[in-house]
């Protein structure tokens, strides 16, 4: 049993943060130099493929024969009358 479903896009972005967090905190320690140049490929690429993925993964989701409903010409909940308008 699954708590919530997975999302391949936020852990891609997480990971990119990450990166970015040791490159500056190698540079700030001393271990090695992190010139600015270097900080965007990483952070617009991670984001990039960050959200390539939760595309890639909304359209897998979307696709799913889980998720599609099987009655196309059901009345919407809104109209059985146990949401009211009053």
């Amino acid at each position: 049993m699954l708590l919530h479903e997975f999302r391949p896009g936020r852990l891609i972005a997480g990971a990119t943060a990450l990166a970015l967090t040791v490159m500056y905190a190698g540079d700030a320690s001393g271990a090695w130099t992190t010139p600015w140049y270097e900080v965007v490929p990483v952070l617009f690429g991670g984001l990039g493929v960050a959200a390539l993925a939760t595309w890639i993964a909304y359209r897998v989701r979307r696709r799913s024969p889980r998720t599609a409903s099987s009655e196309k010409y059901a009345a919407p909940a809104s109209t059985s009358g146990s949401q009211d308008i009053r």
